[in-house]
């Protein structure tokens, strides 16, 4: 039996994700993702303006007039969500924990691809594989994701991106579209990244929060390491100490997406306290873009 709390939660995320696939981004993914190929349907006849490349030289031989053959694209994809679940994700300073911010996109983007026709799936994961959830479509299936991430429990509490992505690469024959959902603290992993993306297209979604960069300014801090359980004691009044802590958040940041651009992976970075929509859309709108 779900908590109240955590119930009225789902049914939110759930009602506004569905909204922001019905209205914000109407047409944008589809546009974006097209299938995973052709398919052939069948031979026809040569016509006028037909591309000479299409002959089917041995039915034309055979018969003693051109024919060509003819595909249909591959409409149906598969989208894998990979949601980090490790233990900074249950961080926020604003409306959402990073954790939610991951629902609410997960439920955005496996939204428009059931409506699109296409199979989502998702792989929870920490230092380790923690859940696999196999590709389905359908609304009700949406459902089941959303409640997965609130009320899974994870064993482990690190992070370990190059784990989770070397899952999808073996469970995934068929080629997907495969969004990594995390906030990146994680050992290096562009190695695993370029292999995978060989197969997969891969898109890291970079999620953040406005206390991973400013913190309290007054007091002493005894800070502890959601994932290593290490802690530290701060002296917040300290200019130096604010700075030096700042410098360091954006440093990792800076690393992973230099880290997303050398495996050549699409980034979308997204705050907790930033519209899942308008960042979705401008990502969809510069990927329209660079197709033509």
């Amino acid at each position: 039996m779900l908590a109240p709390e955590i119930l009225k939660k789902i049914k939110q995320i759930h009602i506004k994700s569905r909204r922001m696939a019905d209205t914000m981004m109407a047409g944008h993914y589809r546009s974006v993702f097209k299938g995973a190929g052709m398919e052939f349907e069948e031979v026809r006849e040569y016509s006028p303006g037909d591309e000479i490349r299409s002959i089917d030289w041995k039915v034309s031989a055979r018969m003693g007039r051109p024919f060509i053959k003819q595909f249909r694209e591959e409409r149906e994809m598969v989208v894998m969500l990979l949601i980090d679940m490790s233990r900074s994700g249950f961080f926020g300073t604003g409306e959402y924990l990073k954790v939610e911010k991951a629902a609410e996109v997960a439920s955005v983007l496996a939204f428009n691809a059931i409506k699109s026709g296409d199979k989502v799936g998702a792989i929870f994961f920490t230092d380790q594989v923690e859940h696999y959830i196999p590709p389905k479509s359908g609304s009700a299936h949406i459902w089941r994701v959303i409640r997965a991430i609130f009320t899974f429990r994870p064993v482990s509490q690190g992070t370990d991106i190059d784990t989770a992505v070397a899952f999808l690469g073996r469970v995934s024959r068929k080629r997907t579209v495969s969004f990594i959902i995390s906030d990146f603290i994680s050992e290096s992993c562009t190695r695993t990244l370029r292999l995978v993306g060989r197969r997969h297209e891969l898109v890291s979604i970079l999620l953040s929060d406005p206390g991973d960069f400013l913190l309290p300014g007054a007091g002493l801090l005894t800070a502890r390491d959601f994932e290593t359980g290490e802690t530290v004691c701060l002296d917040l009044s300290d200019s130096g100490t604010q700075e030096t802590i700042r410098q360091m958040k954006w440093a990792q940041k800076t690393q992973v997406m230099d880290e997303m651009k050398r495996a050549s992976i699409d980034i979308i970075d997204l705050s907790t306290e930033a519209s899942t929509a308008d960042a979705l859309t401008r990502y969809f709108t510069w990927r329209e873009g660079r197709r033509r």
